[in-house]
């Protein structure tokens, strides 16, 4: 089996017809008596050819091409030159006027829609002027001008990836304003261009529209399908960071069926990679509060540290600090917290360290807390009135435990925040 080109030759070989098509126009000298026949040039690649050749560069990063990706600069210099080359005739056909958009949207010099703009009607019809209009006020950040310009014009009448493209671009400006419709476009995306780089990002969104939006069996749905098939895209380290993210908004607590979808969803991961997303949710529901997701997180990634001192010392951290806020578990967490290495650990970690074992020190003193040895030591007894009801003593007791868990948590939530603080450079 042959095996396929590199995609890096897509540049080669418009340079090359470029030049030839040069080479073609030079006259021939009229003192030889026997000129010989020029070979017939190649017509110059076209506006819409050379998107064609930009997105099929960039299709392969989806899968994870470092070559596409390395040469993917290269090529939009390349077309940026040659795009603002191009006679003002060749912008009276439409279909030119979209694959302008398409190569700005695509990370191509916005100053070819600025040139269109300047053409004017003599160039560009009713119909494009708002394409145009949108596509640019969407790459220089003006969101309200954007939505306002490309709103109106339905993916659906355009060509499978033009209307793509834009469905991606219309979901990213309504995702803030109405989730549902965003979502719905980005389903479109999915349908219209599979396999190519903008359902990676199609999908690669659409994953935390939904745990934004609560959907959480879309969310593993589409999380899953994503690590089967794009987990080596150039773009699925900042998809899995933002992964651990978007799980800390599932409360394993109180939805505990939902656990072992999350685990069936993971094990689409290599071992090493399954583990670091692990420890990193774990750290991020830690934040959050949510302990026994915590705790649940941080079990999976010692599973998978047996062979790793660093990653088994942080799943340890992890799951001690989730058990502090626990008066049943308070004593052993706080016996794990002081037998950690500390020699391991990153700093934002000793300072976890440090915060969970200052914490636990002042949940053991607050008012309401009995202290561990006596809890081990005899049962709590429940003082009963004459007529036969609860004390008040007992109510007060655990309506003041209640508040102490909750103090709690509120701090664990603070830490991370702390830890930023600190690192932050001075302004």
């Amino acid at each position: 089996m042959m095996k396929p080109l590199p995609v890096a030759l897509g540049v080669v070989l418009m340079t090359v017809a470029a030049g030839m098509a040069a080479r073609a126009e030079t006259p021939v000298d009229a003192g030889s008596e026997k000129a010989a026949a020029p070979f017939p040039a190649p017509a110059i690649p076209g506006p819409v050819q050379m998107v064609r050749t930009l997105h099929l560069m960039q299709d392969q990063i989806a899968i994870g091409s470092t070559e596409a990706h390395l040469g993917q600069r290269g090529l939009l210099n390349i077309l940026d030159e040659r795009f603002m080359q191009f006679e003002p005739e060749i912008w009276r056909n439409g279909k030119n006027v979209r694959a302008a958009v398409s190569f700005v949207l695509s990370g191509g010099n916005p100053g070819i829609l600025r040139k269109l703009l300047e053409l004017g009607s003599s160039v560009l019809t009713e119909a494009d002027r708002p394409l145009v209009e949108g596509a640019l006020a969407y790459v220089e950040g003006r969101e309200e001008a954007a939505h306002e310009a490309l709103s109106a014009i339905d993916p659906h009448a355009l060509p499978p990836s033009f209307g793509a493209q834009l469905a991606l671009v219309q979901s990213a400006l309504l995702v803030r304003k109405n989730p549902a419709k965003s979502d719905e476009l980005l389903d479109f995306v999915r349908l219209q261009a599979p396999g190519t780089l903008f359902e990676e990002a199609a999908l690669r969104r659409q994953v935390f529209v939904a745990s934004q939006t609560h959907h959480i069996a879309k969310f593993q749905l589409l999380a899953t399908d994503y690590l089967r098939r794009y987990r080596h895209s150039i773009y699925a380290g900042n998809f899995r960071q933002r992964l651990a993210s978007a799980l800390t908004r599932i409360d394993f607590a109180k939805e505990s069926s939902r656990f072992d979808g999350f685990v069936a969803m993971m094990n689409e991961l290599e071992p090493e990679a399954r583990r670091d997303l692990y420890l990193l949710a774990a750290r991020a529901s830690i934040e959050q509060g949510f302990t026994v997701s915590a705790r649940l997180l941080a079990d999976k990634a010692a599973e998978l540290s047996e062979t790793d001192k660093a990653s088994a010392t942080r799943a340890k951290l992890y799951r001690a600090a989730s058990m502090i806020v626990s008066p049943q578990t308070i004593h052993d967490a706080v016996g794990t917290l002081q037998d950690i290495d500390r020699s391991v650990l990153a700093p934002s970690d000793l300072a976890l360290l440090d915060s969970a074992i200052g914490m636990a020190g002042q949940i053991r003193t607050m008012p309401g807390q009995i202290p561990v040895q006596s809890a081990e030591a005899k049962p709590s007894v429940t003082k009963v009135s004459a007529d036969n009801k609860p004390s008040s003593d007992a109510a007060t007791q655990g309506l003041e435990q209640l508040q102490a868990l909750s103090r709690a948590r509120d701090a664990l939530k603070r830490v991370d925040q702390l830890i930023k603080n600190q690192a932050s450079p001075p302004q």
